[in-house]
């Protein structure tokens, strides 16, 4: 006490601090010195990637980080996610090719009744005739984000489709899927110059080319923020969810939390499905829209 009536004398800002850590320390000794549970910490730690796999509580794998030219390369959480969801799509592609002359069983006809939605329903309803080309990637892309929404429902496993940048990369992918599609159909010059509708005054080409610029930007960016923040969000709203149990520490809480938790996950398989198809039809049609532009 003599000491901190020495530093309100000689500091007061000092003294000040001094009191309100000492407080702490009382609190923290009334409680058993037991720390407060971090909700916010603990969703981010369960969302961001990480350089590591988290298997708790028997432990953690660590990853490689790699530094190339001053560039950060190394492979995390997210990026050992999408190899497995990648490698489940290629298993899909290589179990129908084997099955395409085989008697192929229920399995082959959920695949078949898949490759046939997305071409009859799609494709050929978003893009037209020619919009059979486009089936490999779109169905690709359909189970990839399919595959990376359900395996961060997985125990132990993450969202890739959760970051910004996956989702981004996915968006620019479907971009230039976009532009390529009006390339091949009007050649490079006549694919630029469907930004100005036909019959459009010379003097509204200043105002029309940004406005049509921005419109073409626009739509990849919306499929990147669609995917991301509707698969962020539910794992949020699960996470916080469980988060009141350890925050308001009573038992009645527990069989409230945990059963809208199960609630939330049985939503989030539908919304895992339902996002994927979401993103597929989008692109496909955009691609018809740079197809058929008027």
């Amino acid at each position: 006490m003599s000491l901190l009536m020495r530093l309100l004398q000689e500091d007061p800002e000092a003294a000040h601090a001094a009191g309100e850590a000492a407080a702490a320390g009382a609190h923290a000794a009334g409680h058993g010195g037991k720390e407060k549970f971090d909700a916010g910490h603990m969703i981010l730690e369960h969302i961001l990637d990480s350089h590591s796999l988290d298997f708790h509580p028997f432990g953690e794998i660590p990853l490689p980080q790699i530094h190339l030219f001053g560039m950060d390369i190394s492979i995390t959480k997210h990026v050992v996610m999408m190899w497995v969801a990648s490698l489940l799509v290629l298993g899909v592609a290589v179990f129908a090719a084997r099955i395409h002359s085989l008697s192929p069983g229920r399995l082959g006809h959920l695949i078949e009744m898949a490759v046939l939605f997305v071409r009859d329903e799609l494709a050929l309803a978003n893009i037209g005739p020619h919009g059979a080309r486009y089936v490999p990637y779109l169905l690709s892309t359909f189970l990839f984000i399919l595959f990376c929404n359900l395996l961060g429902l997985v125990p132990f496993g993450s969202t890739a489709t959760a970051n910004i940048s996956v989702t981004a990369s996915l968006a620019i992918m479907a971009f230039f899927m976009m532009q390529l599609a009006g390339i091949r159909e009007y050649g490079l010059v006549g694919h630029f110059k469907h930004l100005v509708p036909a019959g459009v005054p010379v003097w509204m080409f200043p105002i029309m080319i940004p406005v049509e610029i921005l419109g073409m930007v626009s739509k990849p960016f919306a499929l990147c923020i669609r995917l991301f923040a509707n698969m962020m969000g539910g794992h949020v709203v699960i996470l916080s969810l469980l988060g009141l149990i350890f925050i308001m520490e009573a038992w009645f809480v527990v069989p409230i939390s945990v059963g809208f938790s199960l609630f939330i996950y049985m939503l989030e398989l539908l919304v895992a499905f339902i996002q994927a198809y979401i993103f597929t039809m989008l692109t496909s049609l955009f691609i018809g829209m740079s197809i058929h532009p008027h």
